[in-house]
């Protein structure tokens, strides 16, 4: 449980130092109606991929310490069932643990563009403070942190789904051996 906590944890060391006081007559203070946020609604913090990326569950990448290093995606899994051999039931095992990380990640990756949202639509309207920025920061980092954590659990079972067998021929397969 404690391992949850973890990322809210470093995202408020890392955030800490930036907490200046502001004041509100700050010259630089600008009022909503004077700036608004991009036309495609796309948070300034992300790009346009970053957020289909998150709506759509993709990994993204944030799985790599397990894909390279034997422990195999259940979405690659999948597509190279033919090729592993898999059971009916590790294919039956591969599709839920599939659909059980996309689940999560859609959610956990619209919370991330919402806050993001947050973030732009509070600086464009001049009413950034900073404990309103740590705290959305830290909201931030901490379903980065689960959604990170989701995609490497789905490794993690999907390795112990397969034999060492297919894991040996899944590493060559997408080119992590030689």
């Amino acid at each position: 449980m404690t391992y949850r906590l973890l990322p809210l944890a470093l995202a408020a060391l890392l955030l800490a130092p930036l907490a200046h006081a502001q004041k509100d007559d700050h010259p630089h203070r600008r009022r909503a109606e004077s700036v608004p946020l991009r036309a495609d609604d796309t948070p300034t913090g992300l790009s346009a991929d970053d957020v289909a990326g998150l709506l759509a569950g993709a990994g993204m990448g944030l799985a790599r310490p397990a894909e390279m290093n034997s422990y195999p995606g259940p979405m690659h899994v999948l597509e190279l069932a033919d090729d592993l051999g898999l059971t009916p039931e590790q294919r039956t095992e591969a599709e839920r643990l599939m659909h059980e990380v996309k689940a999560e990640a859609r959610t956990l990756g619209a919370q991330i563009v919402e806050r993001e949202r947050h973030l732009d639509q509070l600086f464009a309207g001049g009413e950034a403070t900073p404990e309103m920025v740590d705290r959305i920061s830290a909201h931030i980092a901490v379903a980065n942190g689960q959604l990170r954590a989701a995609h490497l659990r789905a490794h993690v079972a999907m390795r112990d789904a397969l034999t060492p067998e297919q894991i040996v021929t899944y590493d060559r397969l997408r080119g992590h051996t030689e």
